[in-house]
């Protein structure tokens, strides 16, 4: 694989095929174990992204009630609070925050409790590192593309409404003429 020139160095684990880098996105790592905190945060740092980590459920609510982050990766086990109660109770935010299930225990009621509440991905541990990164990466670019389309749809808005502001100044104007 070959990074863009200008785009800096990355090891073998952390390349990618395309010539896209990430431009500050902000990921939280919400798990109990430190050591895969540790990991998580060292792949996702090396490929160029923010990273913030919590180590339980009541941590990640206070982290994303008082910051922005584009993803959270989530273990589905945490000392305080089952991952996927989490997913709903984690700061809703514009752009949407991308959410992650991490689990040790892939099971189907784990997956199905997690699509109910509103999951992004899933990934089982122990996390491929490739896959990791492709996971992010496709939510990411997820994620931006819904945000054009709540920009645009912004822009349409503004631009109807004050159409329509002037056109009933102009229709008002005829009838007091």
């Amino acid at each position: 694989m070959k990074i863009a020139p200008g785009q800096g160095k990355c090891s073998n684990a952390t390349q990618r095929d395309d010539a896209r880098m990430p431009a500050g996105e902000r990921i939280l790592i919400v798990d109990d174990d430190e050591n895969i905190r540790k990991i998580l945060s060292l792949i996702l740092r090396q490929a160029g992204y923010l990273v913030d980590t919590a180590s339980s459920g009541e941590e990640a609510i206070g982290k994303s009630d008082a910051n922005f982050y584009n993803l959270a990766l989530i273990d589905v086990r945490l000392p305080d609070i089952e991952g996927t109660k989490l997913l709903t109770l984690m700061k809703e935010t514009t752009p949407r925050m991308m959410k992650v299930i991490l689990t040790g225990y892939p099971l189907l009621e784990t997956a199905l409790q997690a699509i109910n509440r509103g999951v992004d991905g899933y990934l089982a541990k122990p996390v491929n590192t490739a896959q990791l990164l492709k996971t992010v990466e496709q939510l990411l670019e997820r994620q931006a593309k819904e945000n054009q389309f709540t920009e645009e749809k912004l822009k349409q808005y503004v631009e109807t409404r004050f159409k329509k502001g002037r056109t009933i100044r102009r229709e008002l104007t005829q009838e007091t003429s």
